[in-house]
């Protein structure tokens, strides 16, 4: 079993910083895949980013590509989505999930542990 526990979320003005960090206990193993994705109201759960545990294979969404970072510290056992340049539409209920496979995929339906959620707000 793995528990992912989100924290970092808030109120931030447009142009400003937020990051996001998931803790992470239970099973993980460094070919697994960390993702982070979001859900705004009345929309559909989206990709985000992606990492392997043991730090390769970034991927990212083509609207944060450039302003948002995802990192790993293993000796914590910590995933982070550093967010810069943050926009109105950046606003979303954010979740960490795990991969238990090496594939670095997008879609939320194929990631197998998910964290509760930390609300971002981005005022205009």
């Amino acid at each position: 079993q793995v528990q992912l526990v989100e924290s970092g979320g808030g109120l931030v003005q447009a142009g400003g910083s937020l990051r996001l960090s998931c803790a992470a206990s239970g099973r993980t193993f460094s070919a697994y895949v960390m993702g982070w994705f979001r859900q705004a109201p009345g929309k559909e759960r989206e990709f985000v980013a992606a990492i392997r545990w043991s730090g390769g294979n970034a991927a990212y969404a083509d609207s944060v590509k450039g302003r948002f970072t995802i990192s790993i510290d293993n000796a914590k056992k910590t995933v982070y989505l550093q967010m810069n340049s943050l926009k109105p539409e950046d606003t979303a209920v954010y979740y960490c999930a795990q991969r238990s496979s090496i594939a670095v995929v997008t879609t939320p339906g194929l990631y197998d542990y998910w964290g509760q959620g930390t609300q971002v707000t981005v005022s205009s």
